[in-house]
């Protein structure tokens, strides 16, 4: 199963307000385990950045100046993401902002109905606390000390850690190995290699002298001794 856990960054709260995207950064997922594949763009809004928002993500007007445009990279982070699931924390604002953009380039937006929301299955679990990221983090105890400030790819990357807290938590003892590979992020399972040779028994004499004695006083025969003997 491939899912991406995407995260924005924007000038303002509403592209009908004339705010724009100015970065994206997806992480891919397979099977809940990260994949180390990312896309991630910087994106030039051809507009001021508010002050407001600088304070929040630090992308200034004049480092995005120059970068590409939404345009540009359109096809390339459509490529990315497929038609897989989208792991979104408030998924209306990201979404909102990637389909008037989608829109603007001449593209078909995304449904709504491919996001995953975080933000719905926290306050679901959670009714009554706080659910933004990094209270989740602090919930879950995932290091978020290196976010002074938002940022698309760090955002996901935590995103992905608290999603999978969300669903129950990570259990790498019940998935097998995979090696994952190709733009699709399609996997194989390879097969344990055998021990060269078996392990020792465990039980002592005493104990299995006490476990006959124990089966003796049943009376009768074992169905696995009669199974055996078949």
């Amino acid at each position: 199963m491939r899912e991406i856990v995407l995260d924005t960054e924007t000038t303002g709260l509403s592209p009908q307000d004339g705010h724009r995207l100015v970065e994206i950064g997806c992480l891919e997922l397979f099977n809940h385990v990260a994949t180390g594949r990312t896309f991630h763009t910087y994106i030039d809004p051809e507009r001021d950045m508010p002050d407001g928002a600088y304070q929040v993500h630090g992308l200034s007007t004049a480092f995005l100046r120059g970068k590409p445009k939404f345009a540009e990279i359109a096809d390339e982070f459509l490529a990315f993401i497929g038609d897989d699931p989208l792991v979104i924390h408030n998924a209306s604002f990201d979404m909102g902002f990637i389909n008037w953009e989608l829109k603007a380039a001449g593209r078909a937006p995304l449904p709504l109905s491919r996001a995953i929301d975080t933000l719905d299955i926290a306050r679901k679990k959670f009714p009554g606390a706080q659910n933004n990221l990094d209270a989740l983090c602090r919930r879950f105890n995932v290091d978020n000390s290196g976010r002074t400030k938002h940022g698309a790819l760090l955002d996901s990357e935590l995103l992905a850690e608290v999603y999978l807290e969300l669903m129950g938590g990570r259990q790498p003892g019940l998935v097998l190995q995979a090696d994952v590979a190709g733009a699709g992020g399609s996997a194989r399972r390879t097969a344990r290699e055998p021990r060269p040779a078996a392990l020792p028994p465990r039980l002592t004499d005493a104990e299995r002298e006490a476990h006959d004695a124990f089966i003796a006083s049943l009376g009768g025969t074992p169905l696995w001794t009669a199974l055996a003997k078949e």
